[in-house]
């Protein structure tokens, strides 16, 4: 049997590509990050923040599998928030404001440290193939490192090109060259590439504010950490504040929107709906007065401070001119100029569930290259490629993420059908069972499964198995219990004297029940701890929601099931459409719950497919 140099190969060293590493080497598998410089590794190159709403959920997952993006967050730290506060803890999500420096120094520290990796430094100018199977990667076009599998993670670096007004500088990063000989290698690949652009905004010198005046935004007193081992944040906390665009503001805008990168028709690329240029805005919502500026610090050490609102590929004149026509930064000096960035993406429907390329086995995409947006989206996929690599590097099985267990699921779900039209990002909205998917339950949903595939520490699985046995333990002893409307009444309980008994946890489930009451009731529940209380109480919360979404989710899980074969001929199932029939040919779903998800898809349509599956099946049994 042939000696491979490593099991998996990691090309990139960003929020991908260091994921991607971690888990490949918590599998046991011999694992190559290859990085143009060790220094690059974690870079926070657009805002300095990580989570938000169903980014917080994607980084808690991560963390569930023991993945490093969370923890380095809770260290790295400054300011730490949960957006949705006031709404039902399904749609909150964990937002933290990061320090630069200290995330970037963790990341390299933790990857530094993670056994089975080595880190390489040098530029992946060719991928070795052999037979349609990957075998390794060139190294600076003369050095060869062989491997079972690849997983690229380029980010913005695929013939990446910086805009500054109608100025362009090749470009991954700002101050970072492109690659460019590896997306020529793609091409010869014949997969469906894309351009993408996304900006960031002009970075200020925080001296030259005028801090006065200005509304302070402080981080919550009792901040929730992102990761499930952290207890507190360990970094100095700090306030940002806020200020706003004015109607003289947009006239600078709206007077140079022909010297703009895109609206002056340098750029090809489709931008995020969702972060829209300061250009964007002022065009798409021409009736708005003002727009909100985050004044966000980059650093405890760094006067640098990213205006979180204000992206632009205009000229570094007119960004100085509309940057002073805003209060508190009349005198501001910008200290980086915005600028865009378009670069290559693969079209995702190309590849698997697992994230592999069908065409070229062993060969793995994840973050950026895939048509998303945002460190979590990137992190996430890195983990999905990760483990799947390391899996076949063992002659192992894939393993796919649900819709019905993650919202990695659903990214890699959403990525791998529909493909993209846009940087994709995600949302709460886009999870169909985001009651039971929550950011406070990850762990439960997840950790018991990355045990299982052996990608856990024993910290973990100990801290996991520990918080297991409180929550089993307090929900068996609340089940025990007996409660009366009355006397949740003589508790003090709002509650209407309906006469009906119930156990201590269909009584929590009562949104006007607190603990405090049930502990008046029966005096031992006072021994269970405050952490595993509130864990309870959000279960307890959506218990009569989740039995509905389970019988959901198991129909989805039967159909996610029911695969279909690569070779399935849709073309030749009568009854359906030709508008269906090449609709199927060109996403080719890899399964029953994919092929429902199809813009125009009946019912009846699925009927038919399926119809056709089970025959198929038959003949293959009596065969």
């Amino acid at each position: 049997m042939k000696q491979f140099d490593f099991d998996v190969i990691v090309v990139g060293g960003g929020h991908a590509g260091s994921e991607a590493a971690h888990a490949s080497a918590r599998m046991g598998a011999k694992t190559a990050l290859v990085t143009l410089s060790e220094q690059g590794i974690g870079v926070m190159s657009c805002n300095p923040a990580i989570g938000g709403l169903g980014k917080g959920h994607l980084v808690r997952e991560i963390d569930a599998f023991d993945g490093v993006m969370a923890r380095v967050a809770d260290k790295a730290g400054i300011q730490f928030r949960l957006l949705n506060r006031r709404k039902g803890p399904a749609v909150q999500g964990p937002r933290a404001q990061a320090d630069r420096k200290i995330y970037q120094t963790e990341m390299l520290k933790a990857t530094k440290a993670q056994q089975n990796l080595a880190i390489i430094e040098g530029e992946v100018t060719d991928l070795i193939v052999k037979n349609c199977q990957i075998a390794g990667i060139e190294l600076n076009g003369n050095q060869k490192l062989t491997s079972q599998t690849v997983i690229l993670t380029t980010g913005t670096f695929l013939r990446g090109i910086i805009h500054i007004g109608d100025r362009q500088i090749a470009g991954g990063r700002m101050g970072e060259k492109p690659s460019t000989q590896l997306a020529y290698r793609l091409e010869e690949f014949g997969l469906p590439l894309g351009r993408l652009k996304t900006g960031t905004p002009p970075r200020i010198d925080g001296r030259t504010i005028n801090w006065d005046g200005l509304d302070r935004q402080p981080g919550d007193d009792d901040p929730t950490m992102f990761s499930f081992l952290s207890s507190k944040p360990t970094a100095r906390q700090i306030a940002c504040a806020i200020t706003h665009t004015n109607q003289h503001t947009h006239d600078i805008i709206r007077k140079n929107l022909d010297r703009s990168a895109m609206y002056g028709g340098h750029i090809a690329g489709i931008g995020p709906r969702y972060c829209p240029s300061i250009e964007d805005k002022i065009v798409r919502f021409s009736d708005k007065p003002s727009h909100q500026i985050f004044l966000e610090p980059e650093g405890l050490a760094d006067h640098t401070i990213y205006p979180n609102g204000i992206s632009t590929s205009l000229p570094e004149e007119i960004q100085e001119e509309y940057v002073r026509s805003i209060e508190g930064l009349e005198h501001a000096k910008i200290l980086q100029p915005g600028y865009a960035i378009e670069y290559d993406y693969v079209d995702p429907r190309a590849l698997n569930l697992d994230l592999s390329l069908e065409t070229c086995q062993g060969l793995y995409f994840a973050g950026q290259i895939n048509g998303t947006t945002g460190y979590e989206e990137a992190a996430a996929q890195g983990l999905v490629a990760g483990i799947n690599a390391a899996r076949r590097s063992k002659g192992q099985d894939s393993i796919n993420f649900s819709r019905s267990n993650s919202y990695i699921g659903v990214m890699i779900d959403d990525l791998t059908s529909r493909g993209v039209t846009e940087p994709y990002r995600m949302f709460t909205s886009r999870a169909e069972y985001r009651l039971s998917l929550r950011a406070d339950n990850a762990d439960q949903r997840l950790t018991p499964l990355a045990m299982e595939l052996g990608c856990v520490t024993e910290l973990r699985v100990r801290e996991f198995t520990k918080k297991k046995e409180k929550l089993d333990q307090a929900k068996a002893q609340l089940d025990s219990l007996s409660v009366s409307s009355q006397q949740l009444v003589n508790a003090g309980v709002d509650v209407s004297r309906d006469g009906a008994r119930r156990t201590g946890y269909e009584a929590l489930s009562i949104g006007s029940v607190s603990w405090d009451a049930l502990i008046k009731i029966h005096p031992n529940l006072c021994d269970i701890d405050d952490v595993t209380r509130e864990q309870l109480s959000k279960d307890a919360l959506y218990a009569n929601y989740l039995e509905r979404q389970r019988r959901d989710i198991e129909a989805l899980q039967r159909d996610e099931l029911e695969e279909i074969p690569k070779d399935f001929p849709f073309d030749e199932i009568e009854g359906l459409s030709n508008e269906l029939k090449a609709k199927f040919s060109f996403h080719r779903p890899q399964n029953m719950a994919q092929a429902s998800r199809i813009d125009g898809v009946t019912p009846s349509a699925l009927l038919l497919i399926l119809t056709r599956l089970k025959s198929k099946q038959i003949r293959k049994k009596l065969a």
